[in-house]
Protein backbone atom coordinates (compact mmCIF):
# COMPACT_ATOMS: atom_id res chain seq x y z
CA UNK A 1 0.00 0.00 0.00
CA UNK A 2 1.45 3.34 -1.09
CA UNK A 3 2.13 5.85 1.66
CA UNK A 4 1.01 9.45 1.50
CA UNK A 5 3.91 11.83 2.08
CA UNK A 6 3.84 15.55 2.85
CA UNK A 7 6.31 17.20 0.48
CA UNK A 8 5.87 20.88 1.23
CA UNK A 9 3.49 23.55 2.48
CA UNK A 10 2.66 27.01 1.17
CA UNK A 11 0.92 29.95 2.80
CA UNK A 12 -1.68 31.61 0.62
CA UNK A 13 -1.29 35.40 1.08
CA UNK A 14 -4.09 36.43 3.40
CA UNK A 15 -5.46 32.90 3.45
CA UNK A 16 -4.96 29.26 4.35
CA UNK A 17 -2.01 26.89 4.28
CA UNK A 18 -1.78 24.51 1.34
CA UNK A 19 -0.10 21.11 1.51
CA UNK A 20 1.52 19.27 -1.39
CA UNK A 21 1.20 15.52 -0.83
CA UNK A 22 2.58 12.64 -2.89
CA UNK A 23 0.99 9.23 -3.32
CA UNK A 24 3.29 7.19 -5.52
CA UNK A 25 3.62 9.10 -8.79
CA UNK A 26 0.43 11.03 -8.09
CA UNK A 27 0.18 14.32 -6.22
CA UNK A 28 -2.56 16.27 -4.51
CA UNK A 29 -2.86 19.75 -3.06
CA UNK A 30 -4.96 19.90 0.08
CA UNK A 31 -6.34 22.48 2.47
CA UNK A 32 -6.91 20.95 5.89
CA UNK A 33 -9.16 17.97 5.04
CA UNK A 34 -10.21 19.32 1.65
CA UNK A 35 -8.51 17.88 -1.43
CA UNK A 36 -8.42 20.87 -3.74
CA UNK A 37 -6.87 19.11 -6.72
CA UNK A 38 -5.26 15.82 -7.62
CA UNK A 39 -3.42 14.32 -10.58
CA UNK A 40 -5.89 11.41 -10.35
CA UNK A 41 -8.88 13.65 -11.10
CA UNK A 42 -8.10 16.31 -13.68
CA UNK A 43 -10.72 15.92 -16.39
CA UNK A 44 -13.04 18.73 -15.29
CA UNK A 45 -10.13 21.20 -15.09
CA UNK A 46 -9.12 20.19 -18.62
CA UNK A 47 -12.72 20.61 -19.74
CA UNK A 48 -12.66 24.14 -18.34
CA UNK A 49 -10.22 24.95 -21.16
CA UNK A 50 -11.62 22.63 -23.82
CA UNK A 51 -15.24 23.72 -23.52
CA UNK A 52 -14.29 27.39 -23.29
CA UNK A 53 -12.24 27.19 -26.49
CA UNK A 54 -15.20 25.49 -28.20
CA UNK A 55 -17.21 28.64 -27.46
CA UNK A 56 -14.69 31.21 -28.71
CA UNK A 57 -14.99 33.05 -32.01
CA UNK A 58 -11.61 34.84 -32.03
CA UNK A 59 -9.04 33.44 -34.48
CA UNK A 60 -6.10 34.33 -32.20
CA UNK A 61 -7.54 34.07 -28.70
CA UNK A 62 -6.15 36.09 -25.82
CA UNK A 63 -6.89 34.05 -22.68
CA UNK A 64 -6.50 34.69 -18.95
CA UNK A 65 -6.32 31.71 -16.58
CA UNK A 66 -6.45 32.16 -12.81
CA UNK A 67 -4.69 30.34 -11.20
CA UNK A 68 -2.15 27.74 -12.28
CA UNK A 69 -3.13 24.96 -9.83
CA UNK A 70 -1.56 21.78 -11.19
CA UNK A 71 -1.52 23.13 -14.73
CA UNK A 72 -4.33 20.93 -16.08
CA UNK A 73 -6.27 23.86 -17.57
CA UNK A 74 -3.16 25.52 -19.00
CA UNK A 75 -1.89 22.35 -20.68
CA UNK A 76 -5.31 21.61 -22.18
CA UNK A 77 -5.54 25.18 -23.50
CA UNK A 78 -2.07 25.14 -25.05
CA UNK A 79 -2.84 21.84 -26.77
CA UNK A 80 -5.83 23.40 -28.53
CA UNK A 81 -4.87 27.02 -29.12
CA UNK A 82 -3.12 28.19 -32.32
CA UNK A 83 0.54 29.19 -32.34
CA UNK A 84 -0.26 32.91 -32.34
CA UNK A 85 -2.62 32.79 -29.34
CA UNK A 86 -1.70 34.44 -26.04
CA UNK A 87 -2.25 32.97 -22.59
CA UNK A 88 -1.76 34.82 -19.31
CA UNK A 89 -1.70 32.73 -16.13
CA UNK A 90 -2.21 34.68 -12.91
CA UNK A 91 -0.90 32.76 -9.89
CA UNK A 92 -0.71 34.28 -6.42
CA UNK A 93 1.30 31.56 -4.61
CA UNK A 94 4.98 31.28 -5.69
CA UNK A 95 5.31 27.77 -4.27
CA UNK A 96 2.68 26.50 -6.71
CA UNK A 97 5.04 27.28 -9.59
CA UNK A 98 8.04 25.93 -7.66
CA UNK A 99 6.18 22.65 -7.15
CA UNK A 100 5.33 22.52 -10.86
CA UNK A 101 9.00 22.87 -11.77
CA UNK A 102 10.23 20.56 -8.99
CA UNK A 103 8.32 17.61 -7.47
CA UNK A 104 5.65 17.65 -10.20
CA UNK A 105 7.91 18.30 -13.17
CA UNK A 106 6.92 14.96 -14.74
CA UNK A 107 3.32 16.23 -14.84
CA UNK A 108 4.21 19.77 -15.92
CA UNK A 109 6.21 18.99 -19.03
CA UNK A 110 7.26 22.08 -20.98
CA UNK A 111 4.07 24.12 -20.60
CA UNK A 112 5.71 26.82 -18.46
CA UNK A 113 8.26 27.52 -21.21
CA UNK A 114 5.68 27.78 -24.01
CA UNK A 115 6.25 31.06 -25.93
CA UNK A 116 2.51 31.79 -25.90
CA UNK A 117 2.50 31.93 -22.09
CA UNK A 118 2.94 34.93 -19.82
CA UNK A 119 3.16 33.99 -16.14
CA UNK A 120 1.89 36.82 -13.96
CA UNK A 121 2.57 36.29 -10.24
CA UNK A 122 -0.38 38.26 -8.95
CA UNK A 123 -4.00 38.09 -7.89
CA UNK A 124 -6.10 37.35 -10.99
CA UNK A 125 -8.29 40.32 -10.01
CA UNK A 126 -5.43 42.64 -11.08
CA UNK A 127 -5.24 41.76 -14.82
CA UNK A 128 -9.06 41.69 -14.94
CA UNK A 129 -9.19 45.23 -13.52
CA UNK A 130 -6.44 46.41 -15.87
CA UNK A 131 -8.25 45.03 -18.93
CA UNK A 132 -11.54 46.56 -17.76
CA UNK A 133 -9.82 49.95 -17.33
CA UNK A 134 -8.13 49.81 -20.73
CA UNK A 135 -4.64 49.44 -19.25
CA UNK A 136 -4.11 46.18 -21.17
CA UNK A 137 -5.93 44.48 -24.07
CA UNK A 138 -9.25 42.83 -23.34
CA UNK A 139 -9.42 39.06 -23.08
CA UNK A 140 -11.37 36.71 -25.31
CA UNK A 141 -11.69 34.32 -22.37
CA UNK A 142 -11.25 34.54 -18.62
CA UNK A 143 -11.03 31.16 -16.85
CA UNK A 144 -11.29 31.14 -13.06
CA UNK A 145 -10.31 28.16 -10.90
CA UNK A 146 -8.83 29.84 -7.85
CA UNK A 147 -11.05 28.23 -5.24
CA UNK A 148 -13.50 25.34 -4.80
CA UNK A 149 -16.23 27.46 -6.29
CA UNK A 150 -17.63 30.99 -6.14
CA UNK A 151 -16.58 31.60 -2.56
CA UNK A 152 -13.36 32.32 -0.67
CA UNK A 153 -12.48 28.92 0.79
CA UNK A 154 -8.74 29.18 0.16
CA UNK A 155 -8.58 32.93 0.75
CA UNK A 156 -11.38 35.19 2.02
CA UNK A 157 -10.24 37.90 -0.40
CA UNK A 158 -11.34 35.62 -3.27
CA UNK A 159 -14.96 36.41 -2.39
CA UNK A 160 -14.59 39.71 -4.22
CA UNK A 161 -14.06 37.88 -7.55
CA UNK A 162 -17.65 36.66 -7.43
CA UNK A 163 -19.29 39.87 -6.21
CA UNK A 164 -21.71 41.73 -8.52
CA UNK A 165 -19.18 44.55 -8.93
CA UNK A 166 -16.32 42.23 -9.90
CA UNK A 167 -18.52 40.26 -12.30
CA UNK A 168 -19.45 43.49 -14.07
CA UNK A 169 -15.75 44.34 -14.19
CA UNK A 170 -14.98 40.91 -15.69
CA UNK A 171 -17.62 41.57 -18.35
CA UNK A 172 -15.88 44.85 -19.20
CA UNK A 173 -12.53 43.02 -19.39
CA UNK A 174 -13.87 40.73 -22.12
CA UNK A 175 -13.68 41.43 -25.82
CA UNK A 176 -16.74 41.11 -28.07
CA UNK A 177 -18.22 37.60 -27.73
CA UNK A 178 -15.78 36.88 -24.89
CA UNK A 179 -16.43 34.14 -22.37
CA UNK A 180 -16.04 34.09 -18.59
CA UNK A 181 -15.72 30.46 -17.41
CA UNK A 182 -15.76 29.51 -13.73
CA UNK A 183 -15.04 26.07 -12.24
CA UNK A 184 -16.76 24.86 -9.10
CA UNK A 185 -16.85 21.68 -7.04
CA UNK A 186 -20.62 22.04 -6.66
CA UNK A 187 -23.68 23.71 -8.14
CA UNK A 188 -24.80 27.13 -6.96
CA UNK A 189 -28.06 28.42 -8.48
CA UNK A 190 -27.71 31.73 -6.64
CA UNK A 191 -24.42 32.38 -8.41
CA UNK A 192 -26.07 31.63 -11.75
CA UNK A 193 -28.61 34.37 -11.02
CA UNK A 194 -25.82 36.71 -9.95
CA UNK A 195 -24.07 36.22 -13.30
CA UNK A 196 -27.30 36.93 -15.15
CA UNK A 197 -27.87 40.12 -13.13
CA UNK A 198 -24.33 41.21 -14.07
CA UNK A 199 -25.38 41.15 -17.74
CA UNK A 200 -24.16 37.73 -18.86
CA UNK A 201 -25.90 35.07 -20.91
CA UNK A 202 -25.20 32.00 -18.80
CA UNK A 203 -24.77 28.32 -19.62
CA UNK A 204 -24.17 25.80 -16.81
CA UNK A 205 -22.47 22.47 -17.50
CA UNK A 206 -21.89 19.54 -15.18
CA UNK A 207 -18.66 17.61 -15.81
CA UNK A 208 -17.28 14.50 -14.17
CA UNK A 209 -13.86 14.62 -12.50
CA UNK A 210 -12.66 11.65 -14.57
CA UNK A 211 -12.96 11.03 -18.33
CA UNK A 212 -14.59 7.60 -17.79
CA UNK A 213 -17.73 9.37 -16.52
CA UNK A 214 -16.80 8.57 -12.93
CA UNK A 215 -15.73 10.59 -9.92
CA UNK A 216 -17.41 13.68 -8.43
CA UNK A 217 -19.62 15.93 -10.52
CA UNK A 218 -18.18 19.41 -10.98
CA UNK A 219 -19.84 22.53 -12.35
CA UNK A 220 -18.62 25.01 -14.95
CA UNK A 221 -20.38 28.29 -15.70
CA UNK A 222 -19.92 29.76 -19.19
CA UNK A 223 -20.96 33.41 -19.16
CA UNK A 224 -20.89 35.30 -22.42
CA UNK A 225 -20.55 39.05 -22.42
Amino acid sequence: MLERKLIDTAQVPGGAELQLISHGRDHMITLERNELMSTRMQFSEEQLAELTIDRLTAERPHMLIGGYGMGFTLRAALARLPGDAKVVVAELVPEIIEWAKGPMAHHTGDCLSDPRLTLDMTDVADPIAEAADGMRPQFDAILLDVDNGPDGLVRPENDKLYSPRSLRQAREALALNGVLAIWSAAQDPRFTRRLEKAGFAVEVREVRARPNNKGPRHTIWFARA
